[in-house]
C-alpha cells in the first residue's frame, strides 16, 4: 500500500510535462491511464489465478451471499436510521442517534456470545441458520412495531434487532472459513467483505428510492424480503465442514502416533530387561563354572 503510494506522487510529474498545449497534456494523461489500468489488469488477473481454487467450492458462492445479504440489510438499516426515526417521531434526533447506539452495543454482545457458543458447540450451520432466522423476526417486529408511537418499544425492537443481525457477522465469517478450508481465512474474509459492500450499497440506495415514493414500512419490507432469501439460501448450504474435520484427523493422527510410540517403548524396554536378565544369567552361570570345588577334609587312617 505504501508503495503504490509512493508511486503516485513519483510517477505523474515524470510522465505528465508542464506544458500549455492542451492536446499535447491529454495524450500524455492518457497514457498514464492506459499504464494505470494495465497494473490495475494484471494485478485483478492475479487475484483470480489465486481465487481459482477457493471458487471451486461449490457452497462457497451462496456462503458469500448469505452474509453479504445480511450486512448488506444492516448498513442500509444502520444508514436510514436516523431518517426513519425522524419520520416517525420529530425532533427526536438524540433519541435516534441512541437507537442506533443501542443496535451497535447490543450487537457486539451478540456477537461475543454467538463466537463463544460456536466454540463450544462446533454447530456452524445450525447456529447460523437460527440467528439468520431470529435476524428476519427481529427485522420484521421492529417494522411493523416503529410507527407506534412508542420510542421505547423501538428501543426494545432495534436492540433485538442488533444483537441477532450484528452477531451474526462471525458466524458468517466462520462458517466461510469452514468451508474454504484449507485456503487462508482471510481471502475468504476478504470475498465476504466485498459481498456485503456491493450489497449493502445496493440496498441503501434501493430502500432510499422506496422510503421516497411509498414510506418506511415499505422501505424496512424490502430488507424483510432479503432476510427471508438469506435464511431460505443458508438453510441449502451444504455444511461441508472441511476445517473441523482436518482437525479431528489431525487429532486422532495425534493419538494413534501416541498409542504407537507407547507400544514401542514397551517393546524396547521389554527387550532391554530381557537382556539384563539374559546377561546376569551368563555371568552366573561363568561363575559356576570358573570356581574349583574344595574337598572335605578327611583325618588319615592307616
Amino acid at each position: 500500500m505504501g508503495l503504490g503510494i509512493a508511486a503516485g506522487f513519483l510517477v505523474p510529474p515524470v510522465l505528465i510535462p508542464n506544458v500549455e498545449d492542451v492536446e499535447k497534456l491529454a495524450y500524455h494523461i492518457s497514457i498514464m491511464f492506459f499504464m494505470t489500468a494495465g497494473v490495475a489488469s494484471a494485478l485483478f488477473i492475479l487475484v483470480i489465478i489465486g481465487l481459482s481454487d477457493i471458487l471451486k467450492c461449490k457452497t462457497f458462492p451462496m456462503q458469500t451471499h448469505t452474509p453479504g445479504l445480511n450486512v448488506g440489510c444492516f448498513y442500509a438499516l444502520s444508514t436510514l436510521l436516523n431518517r426513519m426515526v425522524i419520520h416517525h417521531y420529530p425532533g427526536e434526533e438524540v433519541n435516534a442517534g441512541r437507537i442506533g447506539l443501542t443496535i451497535v452495543l447490543s450487537g457486539m454482545v451478540g456477537a461475543l456470545i454467538s463466537g463463544i457458543w460456536l466454540d463450544k458447540t462446533k454447530t456452524y450451520k445450525q447456529t447460523t441458520l437460527v440467528v439468520y432466522i431470529m435476524s428476519l423476526v427481529g427485522m420484521t417486529v421492529y417494522t411493523f412495531t416503529l410507527s407506534l408511537g412508542h420510542l421505547w418499544v423501538v428501543f426494545v425492537t432495534a436492540g433485538l434487532l442488533g444483537f441477532f443481525m450484528t452477531g451474526y457477522l462471525p458466524l458468517g465469517f466462520e462458517f466461510a472459513a469452514e468451508l474454504t478450508y484449507p485456503e487462508s481465512e482471510g481471502t475468504s474474509s476478504g470475498l465476504l467483505n466485498v459481498s456485503a459492500q456491493i450489497f449493502g450499497i445496493a440496498f441503501t440506495i434501493g430502500q432510499g428510492q422506496i422510503m421516497d415514493h411509498f414510506g418506511t414500512k415499505a422501505g424496512n419490507l424490502l430488507l424483510c424480503s432479503v432476510l427471508f432469501l438469506g435464511t431460505v439460501m443458508t438453510a441449502f448450504i451444504k455444511a461441508d465442514l472441511r476445517r473441523q474435520q482436518a482437525n479431528l484427523e489431525n487429532e486422532q493422527t495425534a493419538v494413534s502416533s501416541k498409542e504407537t510410540n507407547g507400544f514401542l517403548e514397551c517393546c524396547f524396554t521389554y527387550v532391554l530387561l530381557r537382556m539384563s536378565i539374559a546377561q546376569r544369567q551368563r555371568i552366573t552361570d561363568d561363575n559356576r563354572v570358573q570356581t574349583p570345588k574344595v574337598r572335605a577334609w578327611r583325618p588319615f587312617t592307616a
